[in-house]
Parts: structure tokens; sequence; C-alpha cells
């Protein structure tokens, strides 16, 4: 007897260096989620693994700009996208994060597995390194021509303009990120992958992925002509998965090489918290049952269509990816995404105005999935007021306010059927059929698509049937147009919950069923469960109509930012929900103390932070702030000064910081906080 098929399905991890815009969604994370839930409505063992990745170069280079440690960053970061998606209604069973104890564990093992069976290679290599910052530049601290197709601004790793992946040394005219300056040519070492030998395993592999979509195929064939080469897995820096190997211990794991393993700590985390720490390799181990799917953008490709399941089949005994269904790029009002001058559409800014299912309704009938694609902000407005509103909305509406207002709230029973009849419950059923095996063949557009024709149909039953007649000439006639409405309403309820769930979740609400939606069966869909006289809940309003001036407000801020000067990506929200609230029990635990600088230094290789010694009373604590294009060293000497003074030590730039200064953002100006009267040091605030 055959086991039954099991789906691993995971979403790029996030870097956790900024917040999610729409471009995120519409490529990694909404086609996973609506799968997901649709394996769920299915009845299919699945589980759904994400996390944020926060380890590499981004990371080190957002942590420079804010004058944090790189901890810090992605501490607030994961904590932002983690309630962004929630908001928004991802259902990850998991979601991780790289720098947890578990996954530094799990991508120590694939390194030195591979490392064992000989997949590694240590080699000497030439590398930029900056003499103005005295430290080996890793790629991405790197930006230059590209020497394919001379785009300016092309990273050490890859250009985005045309998708090379390149090396540092490849790029024309080289520049320090960090400094601005021409880097010299220096000599270190790194452990490289041997790539090039899984070339013919790995064609192989992809030849036989016939279902596997063109894009993602002709993408990996066009690597093959060039032939894979060995690509190095170490980097010269302090932040990442050490290195577990004592003459690489000053190193770290490249991010591409271990971010993808995330996915296996991210099941294995999730294993734990269920009390079956063994249940992941029921998941990962099970090759014969397994279907492994990645989602992810086209930019991530390589990673998770060649090497990743090369780690894979270096390892041995792990499942290869069943599908890697990537999709192309979104674009924004007919322009690419921009975050430096905040050309973008922010999940948590959006989601402070707007219903999450317009948004997740608006992309999925639109999602890049064999071409680029556009947002607009108009066409956004016209889907929710023409087929959310008026289509959707409209035939739940008044279906279950016609049955409070003429059958007590009472579903009436259904008499004879007409051909009009039969014709809607047959709609029904081969929804349920051409929804699912478009969602099976990854085809998210024509899944919703076929998911509002439905409602569209529903409607035009609704009209057809004339319920507003046959009330006063055939009340029995209507009683099984409003039956049949109701039994609509609840299949477009399960139809819809991939898609839009907390339009789902309010309909089944609405029709006053036990549970939730996701214990309806999707193999259902078409049948008629709603009894003769079953009592309805409340009916509410699914979705009101966008005005015009909510959707001007967001093409004009496009337009600014277009054409204005560079922005910086948006800052954290300051409105206060009840999420933010805190105890003054939690409160009391920062233990905030008046300080004196009594010295103050430069940190090398740094032009934004200064190394602070300051007087706490009983002892002198050395901090590292981020104000030195604030402040000059020789101001801050006699200055009054609030500490975070139960802060856990952190090097910063290798300079242990032992505490945090408090300070005030104006605009591009910062202010440190200080009394308005001489205070010793040492005295706690309150």
């Amino acid at each position: 007897m055959s086991k039954k098929t099991k789906y691993l399905v995971t979403s790029a991890l996030p870097y956790a260096n900024g917040p999610i815009h729409l471009g995120h969604l519409a490529g990694a994370y909404l086609p996973g989620d609506i799968f997901v839930r649709y394996c769920r409505l299915k009845k299919r063992d699945v589980i759904y693994m994400c996390g944020t990745d926060e380890h590499g170069v981004p990371i080190t280079i957002t942590a420079e700009k804010q004058g944090k440690t790189p901890q810090e960053v992605v501490d607030y970061y994961y904590q932002d996208i983690k309630e962004s998606f929630e908001k928004f209604g991802m259902s990850f069973d998991n979601f991780s994060r790289t720098s947890r104890k578990i996954h530094h564990e799990t991508a120590q093992d694939f390194f030195l597995t591979l490392y064992n069976k000989g997949y590694m290679e240590k080699k000497s290599i030439q590398q930029f390194y900056c003499e103005h910052d005295r430290m080996f530049l890793a790629d991405r601290y790197i930006e230059g021509t590209c020497p394919y197709c001379g785009a300016e601004g092309a990273r050490g790793d890859q250009c985005e303009n045309c998708g090379k992946w390149l090396e540092p040394t490849q790029l024309i005219n080289p520049k320090c990120k960090i400094c601005g300056n021409t880097p010299v040519i220096k000599e270190t070492f790194h452990y490289f992958f041997k790539l090039s030998q899984f070339q013919s395993r790995l064609e192989e592999w992809i030849n036989s992925k016939k279902h596997w979509r063109e894009n993602v195929v002709n993408f990996c064939k066009n690597w093959f002509k060039e032939g894979l080469e060995d690509r190095a897995v170490t980097r010269d820096l302090t932040w990442g998965v050490p290195v577990p190997l004592e003459d690489a211990k000053d190193k770290v794991l490249y991010v591409w090489f271990e971010a993808p393993i995330g996915y296996i700590s991210a099941t294995k985390e999730w294993a734990q918290q269920i009390g079956q720490p063994e249940r992941w390799k029921d998941y990962w181990l099970d090759t014969e049952n397994t279907k492994l799917i990645h989602f992810i953008g086209k930019d991530n490709i390589v990673f998770h269509a060649l090497i990743f399941p090369a780690m894979l089949m270096g390892y041995e005994g792990y499942v290869l990816p069943d599908n890697v269904p990537a999709n192309e790029f979104l674009n924004l009002e007919g322009n690419k995404l921009s975050t430096s001058r905040n050309y973008a559409v922010w999940l948590r800014d959006y989601l402070q105005k707007f219903d999450p299912d317009s948004l997740r309704y608006c992309l999925a009938i639109n999602m890049p999935e064999t071409r680029d694609a556009d947002f607009s902000w108009r066409e956004f407005q016209a889907r929710h007021n023409n087929e959310l509103a008026d289509i959707l909305g409209n035939f739940v509406n008044r279906t279950l306010t016609f049955v409070h207002k003429y059958f007590d709230g009472k579903v009436p029973p259904r008499g004879p059927l007409n051909e009009l009849d039969q014709e809607l419950i047959a709609r029904m059923k081969t929804a349920g059929q051409e929804v699912g095996e478009a969602l099976d063949r990854f085809q998210f557009k024509e899944a919703t698509r076929r998911f509002m024709d439905l409602a569209r149909f529903a409607n035009k039953y609704f009209n057809d049937s004339e319920p507003w007649k046959t009330r006063k000439t055939d009340p029995e006639r209507c009683g099984t147009t409003l039956n049949l409405c109701v039994q609509a309403t609840y299949n477009l309820a399960v139809l819809m919950e991939p898609f839009l769930p907390f339009t789902a979740a309010k309909v089944w609400k609405m029709l006053n069923l036990p549970g939730t939606v996701q214990d309806a069966h999707w193999d259902r869909i078409g049948e008629l469960p709603i009894a003769d006289q079953h009592p309805l809940g409340t009916v509410e309003i699914l979705f009101r109509k966008i005005e015009d001036a909510a959707i001007e407000a967001e093409i004009a801020r496009l337009k600014q930012a277009l054409e204005g000067e560079p922005q910086p990506e948006p800052e954290a929200s300051t409105e206060t929900d009840d999420s933010a609230m805190i105890t003054i029990e939690e409160f009391q635990k920062v233990q905030l103390k008046s300080g004196r600088v009594v010295a103050a230094e430069p940190v090398p290789k740094s032009d934004r932070l200064l190394k602070l010694q300051v007087d706490l009373g009983r002892e002198t604590r050395q901090l590292v702030a981020g104000i030195a294009q604030h402040y000059q060293p020789e101001e801050l000497i006699g200055k009054t000064v609030i500490v975070v003074a139960n802060l856990k030590p952190a090097k910063i730039r290798g300079v242990e910081s032992q505490g945090m200064l408090l300070a005030v953002k104006d605009g591009d100006r910062l202010s440190l906080l200080t009394t308005d009267r001489p205070v010793s040091p040492g005295k706690p605030v309150s």
C-alpha cells in the first residue's frame, strides 16, 4: 500500500534588513500561502516553512547606516516582517530565523558533511581590500560597472540590471561601498563548494522536470551552457554562521550557502515545537513520498534550482525539489520598484489604510507568473470596487439580507429544481474542480478568475430568478432560489479561503456555521450542505467602496518619490496600537541612568560610529554610538546623557558596546537626550 503524498512548502527567506513590499508578496509569499491553504482544504499532509534571512552583507550594511549592531537590526525587522505577514494572512507553520542556534548547528553540519565528502576545497584568492577601512570587502561592500551590460551600481555578487552572477574582481571601476575609495587587491583564502562536479547530475535532473515553468528550466539551461563553476562558501565577516574549521574560525559561511538550509532548520524547530523532534525527517528524508516546493522570485532561481539541490545531492538522503515555481517581477505604476527612493508600496503602510484581502485578490489575479506584471492603484481600486464589492460582496449581501428580511433569517426549504437551478449547482462543482486543477499547476491568475466567475454567475442567477417577484407570485420557487443562493454562498466561502481568508471567515460567521471554514473539504465543493431552516448569523458588508481621494493620495506619493531626491525606507510606525502597548512591569525592566561622557573618539574604519567612555557613577562604561555625523568627539566631553544600562553588551565593528544612548531623530538631525539641569552620573531615570 503506497504512502500518502506529503507536501513540504517553502517561501524564500526575506532579508531582515527592511520591511516587506508588494514585490515580495507577488513573488514568493502570496502564491505559497494560496497553495498551502488549498492543500489544507484538500486535507493533504502539508507544512509551510519560512523565516528571516539574518546574515550576510546586506544586514551589516544596514547596521552601519543605522549605527546599530546587526543583532539589533535583525531583531527589529524579524518582528516587523512577522507581524506584517500575520496581518496579511500568511499561514506559515513556522516562521523562524537563521540567527537561531538550531540553524547555526544545521548549517555547520551541512558544511562539515560536504567538506568530509570532498566537496569543499580551500583556495587562495585575490580579494578586494579597503585600505581606508582596513578590511577585506565582501561582495556587497563593493559596487562598480557591470562587465556584461555596462550598468552602473552593479554589486560584487550580482548585477540586478542583467541578472548575471558576478565575482567582485570582475567589476569595472570598483568602489568601496563604505567610504567610496578604490580598493586594492590582496591575497586571502576561502572554501569553495565544488558545484562544477554536479553539472551532469543537475542537467539530467532538470531535463526530467517536464512540469516546471519554462522560465525556470531555460534559466538553468543557460547556466549549463556557460558551465557551472565552483563557488566560495565562506566570507571575511564577523556576522554570520561561523565556519566550523580551526583554520577558518575568523570567517563565516556565505549567506547563499547557509540561507536555504534555513528551510531545514525551520522544520526541525517546528518539530520540536509540536513535541515530535524527529518529525522533520518525515518530510526532508522521505524522498519517495515528499513533494518539496519552493516559491521564489526569479532572482532566486539559481540558488533553489541549482545550488541548493546540488548541496542536497552532495549530502545525500534529502528530498530534492519537486517544483520551483518562480515568479517574475512586479512593477509599480509602470516603473521598477526602488526601495532606496521609497518608490514602493510597503505592506505595513498598506495595511493601515486598506483591507488585506483586497490586496491579496488584486495581486493574485495579476500575478507575474510567466512575465513581469504591473501594479497600479487605479486598477487596485477598480478590482476592489467592481469585482470584490459589486460582484462577490453584493451577491453575499443581497442573498443573506433577503433571507433575513423575508424568511425570518432562516434558510427556506428547497423545492423542485429547474434548469437554471441545475446549472448553478453544476457550476459550483465545476468551479471546485477547475480552481483546484489550476492551483495544482501553480496557475494562480487562472484559479482566481475561475473563483470570481462563480460569483459572477451566482449574481446572474439571482437576477434571472427574480426572487423579489416570485416572493409574491410563487413563494416555493422563491424559497428554492434563496436556498441555492445560500448554498452558493457556502461554496464561495470555501473557494475563496485560499485567496481571501479574512473574507471567508466573515462569510462563515454570517452563515452561522460551526468551527471555521478550514474545517470544510475542498472535494465537497458543489454539495448543498446547509439544512432547511438553518438560522443565519448577522449580515455585514464585506467590502466598502474605496473613494478616489484615497487612491489619488497614494499615486501622488509615488509620483513624488519617483521625481524627487532619493528617500530612505519608511521609519517604523510611531502610532500606538494595542499590540505595541507594554505594562509598567515591562517598562521597569529597562534601567535608564544618567551618565557623563568623559572621553570620545572615532571608531576605526567607520565614518558613522564614535567610541565613548561614559561615567555611570560607580563605573565607567564603553559605548559605541552611530552619532559621528551629528557630533564631533570633543563637543561630547562633559555632556550628560541617558544610558540604557542593562542592555546586553554587543560588538559593533569589533568594538564592544556596553549599553546604548537615548536620542531622538527629527528629519536628518539626531539629538542626544539629556537633562535640563546638572545631574550626577549614575542616577536612575524615573
